[in-house]
């Protein structure tokens, strides 16, 4: 299968449920089916949790920073399998061996590269990278799993 992308923000609120203040991927550069996302957060003073994290040095959360690579995971899943319109859900399962390296600030461009490590559907582990130019800020393990979303 032929690489998908780019794919801009309507793309990426097709995919996943997420939707602002928590929607932490805007856009994505590609993907490569079956083994991996590269994805962009433009990082902006404008984010909620700035006014907390911290006043007078405003950094990204690490937390935010897995999530963001959680959601490239999630994109990745779903258009791989096509499961744009299908309702099933992308949930998170496990964090393995998360790192911050490296602060993440206002006006970054926060790029989300996120790999297969072990796919076995419906549940996939996954293996990801943030990095701030070519510094690598963050990395972490993740699994996750494709579900119909819970019943009302």
């Amino acid at each position: 299968m032929a690489a998908i992308g780019p794919l801009d923000v309507k793309r990426v609120m097709a995919a996943i449920p997420h939707r602002y203040p928590f929607l932490l991927v805007d856009r994505v550069e590609q993907i490569v089916p079956g083994e991996s996302i590269t994805a962009i957060k433009a990082v902006s003073m404008n984010e909620e949790y700035f006014q907390g994290h911290f006043p007078g040095r405003p950094i990204m959360p690490g937390v935010l920073i897995v999530e963001a690579l959680a959601q490239a995971a999630a994109i990745m899943a779903v258009e791989e399998l096509d499961l744009l319109e299908s309702g099933k859900l992308v949930y998170f399962m496990a964090i393995d061996g998360a790192k911050f390296r490296a602060p993440v600030e206002p006006g970054c461009l926060l790029t989300l590269k996120v790999e297969y490590a072990k796919k076995r559907f419906p549940v996939c582990k996954f293996s990801g990278k943030a990095y701030v130019g070519d510094t690598l800020a963050a990395e972490a393990d993740f699994t996750a799993m494709i579900a119909d979303p819970p019943e009302d």
